[in-house]
């Protein structure tokens, strides 16, 4: 099988930003994924780089275009290389092998009739490099005093895109899978109710000088969306030629975000069908990034540097919370202290806490040498089983392009096995059946190696590094069960994700902790006689959310020995608490077990760290008993 993928060529006129992090990133998982399930992969990115507002931009620096152009090219390729973004080609609108398939695209159109000469006036929008139409000077809400549009009379060249409206809708109507997600096919249906107006293709050099040449009038230069769209063919053709075309254009796959839907759906496809080319396979559009649900910007003082992020917190890192935390075609709020939550509780809790435990305990036991499962029962066939699905799910989801679900379940996978040496508890099994032992860490060991073969294509840097821990290598990372071989000596464990801190720039909670513990300290009072005073209404109980949650991490808080910091699944969800319960519970025995929860109180920081919610116990005495449901219920079941 072949998969072609493409980003959006980024304009030339700005600093690399998170959305255009965001879009490759998807872009690299998308092929990593793809050649790891055994396709013949190409993935293109590249930089736009003729138009308008990069002349203006090179003007008022006292510079030539080309030298801005090559400038910004520095910034971006930096930015692909700190990220681990590894394209196939990276195309740059200005070299000769793209601007030669251009030419040829035009004089083809012009020789077919599908271009014409006419004068036009209108409103044209700076930004955007565009004409627009009344309505759309209306819906953007320009009028002729507004500083974002200027009324333009010239000749130009335009295209007949009015021609192939019927086609296009019939087009969209017939293929479900062209605009992904649904709601942006719906949006593109609709526009198409209205007739299609033809496009104007060309920009006189006497306004414009810095773009390719129309092959038959010398004096214009092409639309830079004309020219840029073409990228996708042209990038191809310079690999092999028509051939080399024909095999990766029927599977061709546009990742774009929202704000570019337009010209991908309506133009792109128009001008592919009259210069004979198919339109492409699919159209994946996802949203935008926003802070506190404004979209970044850096007027607003709210953009978020991706150099900077990766600087701290590393590439891996980086990669894996764009891919977790976006859902395609939604909008999806950035913030550090979400960043780092997100870290902590996935990689850092779920994942590296586990195998450090189960490296430490084969030292102890096995010599670090990988033992043979010998004594194989229904717990590990269930391990097996859900590996098995764990597969599937996830190719089902990366085809479909979500990533945030595709991670979620591979991790599922671990949180199982975390579930499972609890339940199997080797170290104490190891003093009485040391086979039985073995066989419990050998299948957490492969869920290891399976879960870095599938977490490879999101963060490679770290996976490369677990498997030098199993004592494996690349040729390791495949999609099948029982994989690591026994017998391998691994190595030292190390930790691959060390929990991160986000310092609150104010912390009025910083004493809670100090009170909570005097608290605990002090002798229980007896109960008080019950007095009108103590009374409630039925509203104020109301306000307060009970739920029930699942643990599936615990640990103590280092220097405490009162608390515990507990990761508990509440339905999808999953939050962090501190509990004043360690002199009580021993952090293992409290792994799978249901508690009650309360939910909507405000954070708080306990010893520097976070909490969200509160464990229901009772206390009697020296005894305290957390309280739990007396038949188990679904997690995050509300208690009324």
């Amino acid at each position: 099988m072949t998969f072609y993928i493409t980003t959006p060529i980024y304009y030339a006129n700005g600093e690399p930003h998170i959305g255009h992090a965001y879009t490759n990133t998807l872009a690299d998982v998308s092929a990593r994924f793809h050649r790891l399930y055994g396709e013949d992969t190409f993935f293109l990115t590249g930089l736009d780089e003729h138009g308008q507002k990069v002349e203006q931009a090179a003007a008022l620096r006292g510079i030539t275009p080309q030298q801005h152009c090559d400038e910004m090219l520095t910034k971006f390729q930096n930015l692909w290389n700190r990220l681990d973004i590894q394209p196939d080609d990276f195309l740059r609108t200005t070299e000769p092998r793209h601007k030669k398939v251009v030419q040829e695209v035009l004089q083809k159109l012009w020789d077919a009739g599908h271009i014409y000469a006419d004068t036009y006036s209108g409103w044209y929008e700076l930004s955007e490099e565009r004409f627009l139409t009344d309505k759309e000077m209306e819906e953007k809400g320009y009028t002729a005093d507004s500083p974002e549009v200027t009324q333009i009379e010239e000749k130009n060249y335009f295209f007949k895109m009015s021609e192939h409206h019927d086609w296009l809708l019939q087009h969209i109507e017939n293929n479900p899978e062209f605009i992904q997600p649904e709601g942006r096919r719906k949006e593109m249906l609709g526009f198409l109710k209205q007739p299609l107006g033809d496009l104007c293709i060309s920009r006189p050099k006497s306004r414009l000088s810095w773009g390719i040449d129309l092959p038959f009038d010398e004096d214009y230069v092409t639309y830079v969306w004309f020219d840029a769209l073409l990228n996708y063919i042209s990038a191809p053709l310079s690999h092999g030629g028509v051939e080399n075309l024909n095999k990766l254009w029927p599977q061709v796959t546009h990742l774009l975000g929202k704000d570019i839907l337009m010209t991908h759906a309506i133009y792109w496809p128009t001008m592919l069908h009259a210069a004979g080319y198919d339109a492409p396979q699919r159209l994946i559009t996802h949203g935008w990034w926003m802070v506190d649900n404004a979209k970044m910007s850096k007027s607003k003082g709210n953009s978020i540097d991706p150099l900077a992020m990766i600087e701290k917190y590393g590439a891996d890192a980086f990669r894996y919370v764009l891919m977790r935390e976006m859902t395609l075609g939604l909008d999806s709020d950035f913030s550090e202290k979400a960043f780092v939550l997100r870290l902590n509780t996935d990689l850092a809790n779920d994942f590296g806490n586990l195998l450090n435990r189960t490296l430490n305990l084969l030292k102890k036991y096995f010599d670090g040498v990988v033992p043979e499962p010998t004594v194989v029962g229904e717990a590990e066939q269930a391990i097996e089983a859900l590996a098995a699905k764990t597969l599937a799910d996830t190719e089902a989801l990366v085809r479909d392009f979500k990533m945030n679900q595709a991670l979620d379940t591979i991790l599922q996978l671990v949180r199982h096995a975390n579930k499972y040496i609890n339940d199997e508890a080797p170290w104490s099994v190891a003093k009485t059946d040391l086979p039985r032992a073995g066989t419990v860490l050998y299948y957490v060991l492969e869920v290891f190696r399976l879960a870095a073969t599938l977490l490879s294509p999101v963060i490679p840097g770290k996976m490369t590094s677990l498997l030098n821990q199993l004592g494996l290598d690349a040729q390791d990372l495949k999609l099948a069960w029982g994989v690591l071989p026994p017998g391998t000596q691994t190595q030292k464990p190390e930790v691959l994700f060390p929990r991160q801190e986000y310092i609150e720039k104010e912390t009025p909670m910083e004493n809670v902790v100090e009170n909570t513990e005097k608290k605990a300290e002090a002798p229980a009072a007896e109960a008080a006689p019950v007095v009108e005073e103590n009374l409630i209404g039925i509203e104020d109980f109301a306000k307060v959310e009970l739920k029930v949650a699942e643990v599936v991490e615990a640990e103590r808080v280092p220097k405490t020995d009162k608390l515990l910091r507990l990761i508990v699944k509440i339905g999808e969800e999953q939050r962090q608490i501190v509990a004043g319960i360690a002199a009580f519970y021993e952090p293992e025995k409290l792994i799978g077990q249901q508690v009650v929860v309360i939910t909507n109180l405000k954070p708080v920081k306990l010893r520097g760290v976070e909490s969200r919610g509160m464990i229901l116990a009772a206390k009697s005495g020296d005894q305290l008993s957390v309280l739990t449901p007396l038949n188990e219920v679904a997690t995050g079941a509300s208690i009324s």
